[in-house]
C-alpha cells in the first residue's frame, strides 16, 4: 500500500495487489471463523469440540463419586467394628453378670441347705443320758458318722474290762504309766494313742467318757479291725 497525493487534495491510498491479497485472505479466514463458529450444534465439528469437555467432566466426577463412596465404605467397616467391640463387651459383660448372678444364687440355696440340714440334725439330734449306757451310745452315734465299726457289746465288754465303767479311773502300774503315759479313761487309752486318733468334734480330754470311746475304737479299728475283736488288753 502506497501514499499518492494531488495538489489540492488530501491524501488517499493506493492498494497494491498484494495488499488486496492479503486483505482478501483475512477475510476468508474471518468468514471461515464465523462460519465455523455458526456450525450446527448436532455437528461432527461441534461434537468435537464439546465432547472434551464433557468427557474430563464425566471423569473427574467419577473420581469425586469413587472416591467418596471408598470413604463411605471406610466409615462403615469402622462402624461396623466399633460396633461388634461394643457389641463383644456387652455380651461379656452380660455372661459375667450372669456368672456372678448364678453363682450368688448357688451360694445362697447352699447356704440354705446347710442350715436346713443344721436344723434338721438340731431337730433329730437324740439326748443321750449322762451314763455308761449313754455314753457308749452317743460313742456309737458318732463313730456310725464317721464310719467307725463297732457294736455296743463290744464296747460294752471291753470297758467293763478295762475300767469296769469308771471314766476317770487310771493305771499307775503298768509299762505305760513306769514310761510316764499312763492309761486313763473307760477304755484306759495312753496320751499319744488317744492324741492320733481323736475324733473331731469330740472333746479333747482323755477322761471325757464319749471322746474317749471314740477315740479306743479308732484305734481298735485301725489295729484289729473294730473294737469288737479286742478280747484283752490292746
Amino acid at each position: 500500500m502506497t501514499e499518492t497525493s494531488t495538489p489540492g487534495h488530501s491524501r488517499r491510498l493506493t492498494m497494491t495487489k498484494a495488499h488486496k491479497l492479503s486483505i482478501a485472505g483475512a477475510a476468508t479466514l474471518g468468514a471461515a471463523a464465523l462460519a465455523f463458529s455458526l456450525v450446527p450444534a448436532n455437528a461432527a465439528e461441534t461434537q468435537t469440540v464439546v465432547a472434551a469437555p464433557v468427557a474430563w467432566s464425566k471423569v473427574v466426577d467419577g473420581a469425586q463419586t469413587q472416591a467418596m463412596q471408598q470413604h463411605l465404605t471406610v466409615q462403615q467397616v469402622v462402624a461396623d467394628q466399633q460396633a461388634k467391640v461394643a457389641k463383644d463387651a456387652k455380651a461379656a459383660k452380660d455372661a459375667k453378670d450372669t456368672a456372678a448372678k448364678a453363682k450368688a444364687e448357688a451360694d445362697a440355696k447352699k447356704d440354705r441347705e446347710q442350715k436346713a440340714a443344721a436344723s434338721r440334725s438340731a431337730t433329730r439330734a437324740p439326748v443321750f443320758a449322762n451314763n455308761l449306757d449313754g455314753w457308749i451310745k452317743e460313742a456309737l452315734f458318732i463313730m456310725k458318722k464317721e464310719g467307725i465299726p463297732g457294736t455296743y457289746a463290744g464296747i460294752h465288754k471291753n470297758i467293763m474290762r478295762e475300767s469296769s465303767g469308771n471314766p476317770l479311773a487310771i493305771n499307775n502300774w503298768d509299762i505305760n504309766a513306769q514310761n510316764g503315759i499312763p492309761s486313763k479313761g473307760l477304755l484306759q487309752v495312753i496320751a499319744p494313742t488317744f492324741k492320733a486318733y481323736h475324733v473331731k468334734g469330740t472333746k479333747f480330754d482323755q477322761y471325757d467318757p464319749v471322746a474317749n470311746i471314740v477315740a479306743a475304737c479308732n484305734y481298735a479299728a485301725d489295729r484289729y479291725g473294730s473294737m469288737d475283736n479286742v478280747n484283752s488288753a490292746y
